[in-house]
């Protein structure tokens, strides 16, 4: 039998294996991908790519104006509407998520709706170090202490050949055979409801030119269900419920779905053309657990939500990107393996939290149906929605309660772990007054790092943007030359010093990160960003220099010789600086240094990285970091 050796097996083609493809092969890991179907996805599918998930993507080398051209126009996707249908009257409207430049203060890339048939190829054409082989079905794995082996089959030839790796990710969706296999089993309930999928092309402009949206609610009970708009113009799904049990898919035909979405239009006439019709059960579920040895769950084969939200694939892609680096910090040496264990501590608790929020969605819509009538298709139910539609104040109450559902953006961005791959500093998390909706930047350890606008050789960017990829980032106030230079004594671990230092327009004023403390005033806070850009450490003025890269990822030896070059330079400098003032002439910006990172056996890495970053700050922005730090 032909034999493939390749460090990762990544069984799955979607976008949470592309992603993990591409974000293994910028750690130097090489993947083989391997899916049963013939190509990417030809249906739209997953719409929402938040703006995590866009960091992501931003991190990974995506133009973040590809992207824009390839997703739905902002202005015919802000909204969503509830109707009788179509083209009948609209009974209310609420703004969709946090499109516009609003966002921007919290993430350098809001929202957009991006259909899955759009960004699979993209992902393709990224994807550098890495082979997809369509058309090819996992059957089967043995594990063994140093590796796997899977059994594929080339459908079209129809052989077998083995596939020995190091590790292999399931991403290969809700049914996921691997899981199965594994005898891992699913949390939640299996069966909320079942829809068809019915995807066609139309050109529906004529109809809703007055009332663009993401998506159209009908209500009409003899035709409910939800369009999803990803192209008014061209590209159409409505999601039809119906009971397995009673209708069969097989009786959904391409002429009986054209009259079900006829019928769902409301319109005499309208030339439409149905392209795919698929069946889907909505269950909100989370895997017992997502490692199995060497074997990792992630994306709908590790957790299955509801789309009310759109957090499904958005979920899967960041748990591939808390992963990928792991595996090359276990890989090179410069972390034990007991850190990919991290992976399920961190990343299944976001699952369960959206997997939740996602059911309250989908309970919230629900009960807008009931009171709206919408219970099946008979004429109590019509007169039901006729009674209510005459009373416009109760329909457009009902509608307004389901704002957390289309603005999620506290979610999106306020993932916090509170376990795992972080050394927590004692300090008590901060919640908004809606976790749902709003969002509280923090560099509390376990947080996503906050961004702020910057500027680096002349060219504006995100603070995000500094974090590195492969290694650990430490980012330290203008006083932080000592931990720049324990940094560089670090022999057992890649890290990465960002000394910041700012200076306004108007006056003198170095700047780190433009948040309050949690503790309060002025101080100065030293943060170790992780290459998920997630905060690892925090530490503040006064502290100890303990425990700088986190004992998760670095060995207790070298963080004490860490610690130690730190005091010892320490007790050389001048003392603590005012703020304000250099303790000694430095040219403003960031100044960046590199170290060495012993890897496994004896075996020496050097880190390339760049000699000096600018930052600079404008006087609106000094003047926003002056206000919030005295806040």
């Amino acid at each position: 039998m032909q034999r493939v050796e390749v460090p990762v097996l990544i069984v799955g083609a979607g976008p949470v294996g592309l992603t993990a493809a591409i974000l293994l092969a910028r750690q130097g890991i090489e993947s083989l991908v391997v899916d049963r179907r013939p190509g990417p996805h030809r249906a739209p599918q997953a719409h929402v790519a938040n703006p995590r998930t866009l960091e992501i993507f931003r991190s990974a080398g995506l133009d973040r104006e590809t992207l824009r051209r390839l997703a739905t126009p902002r202005d015919d996707g802000s909204h969503v509407s509830w109707v009788t249908t179509l083209a009948g009257p609209e009974l209310g409207r609420l703004p969709y998520e946090r499109q516009g430049a609003d966002a921007l203060e919290y993430t350098p890339t809001p929202l957009l709706n991006l259909p899955q048939h759009r960004l699979e190829p993209l992902l393709l054409e990224h994807l550098h170090g890495a082979t997809v082989r369509y058309g090819h079905e996992w059957a089967a794995l043995e594990q063994e202490a140093d590796g796997v082996t899977a059994r594929v089959r080339d459908l079209e030839r129809q052989r077998e050949y083995e596939v020995r790796s190091d590790w292999l990710l399931a991403a290969d969706g809700a049914g996921s055979r691997v899981r199965k296999a594994l005898g891992i089993e699913m949390i939640g309930p299996d069966r909320l409801q079942s829809f068809v999928m019915i995807h066609f092309e139309a050109n529906l402009r004529a109809l809703v030119r007055d009332r663009p949206a993401i998506l159209y609610w009908v209500v009409d009970p003899a035709c409910a269900g939800v369009f999803v708009a990803h192209d008014i113009d061209r590209t159409w799904v409505f999601m039809h419920p119906h009971d397995p049990d009673t209708e069969p898919i097989e009786t959904f035909t391409e002429e009986a779905c054209a009259a079900i979405v006829r019928r769902a239009i409301g319109a005499a006439h309208v030339d439409l053309a149905v392209r795919d019709v698929s069946a889907w059960t909505m269950t909100a579920q989370v895997a017992a657990r997502y490692r199995e040895r060497r074997v990792f769950l992630v994306g709908d084969s590790a957790h299955r939500f509801p789309p009310a939200g759109g957090m499904g694939m958005n979920t899967g892609v960041q748990d591939v990107h808390n992963l990928a680096w792991k595996l090359r910090a276990v890989r090179d040496g410069w972390a034990h393996p007991a850190l990919l264990d991290t992976y399920e501590t961190e990343r299944r608790p976001v699952a369960q939290r959206n997997a939740d929020q996602s059911l309250v969605n989908a309970m919230q819509m629900l009960a807008l149906c009931t009171e709206l009538g919408i219970t099946e298709n008979t004429a109590a139910a019509r007169a039901a929605l006729d009674a209510a539609l005459i009373d416009p104040e109760r329909v457009r109450g009902g509608i307004a309660r389901q704002q957390d559902h289309f603005d999620m953006f506290g979610l999106q961005l306020g993932v916090a772990y509170e376990a795992g791959a972080v050394v927590p500093d004692g300090s008590e998390p901060r919640l908004p007054a809606n976790p749902v909706r709003d969002f509280l930047p923090t560099t509390r350890p376990g947080s996503r790092l906050p961004h702020a606008w910057v500027e680096r050789d002349g060219v504006r960017c995100s603070v995000l943007d500094l974090i590195a990829t492969d290694r650990l980032t430490l980012l330290v106030g203008p006083d932080g030359e000592p931990w720049r230079e324990a940094a560089d004594g670090c022999t057992a671990a890649p890290v990465r010093c960002l000394v910041a230092c700012a200076r306004s327009a108007r006056t003198a004023h170095f700047w780190f990160v433009p948040i309050s403390t949690s503790r309060g005033g002025r101080g100065r806070c030293r943060s170790t960003g992780r290459p998920g850009s997630s905060a690892g450490w925090r530490r503040w003025r006064g502290t100890d220099r303990d425990r700088l890269l986190g004992r998760a990822v670095t060995p207790r030896a070298a963080t004490s010789r860490l610690r130690d070059r730190a005091a010892a330079a320490t007790r050389q400098s001048r003392g603590p600086v005012p703020d304000g003032r250099e303790s000694r002439p430095r040219k403003p910006g960031v100044q960046e240094r590199g170290n060495g990172a012993r890897c496994g056996a004896g075996e020496s890495m050097v880190w390339e990285t760049p000699s000096f970053t600018e930052i600079k700050m404008d006087a609106e922005l000094a003047a926003c970091c002056d206000e919030r730090e005295a806040r």
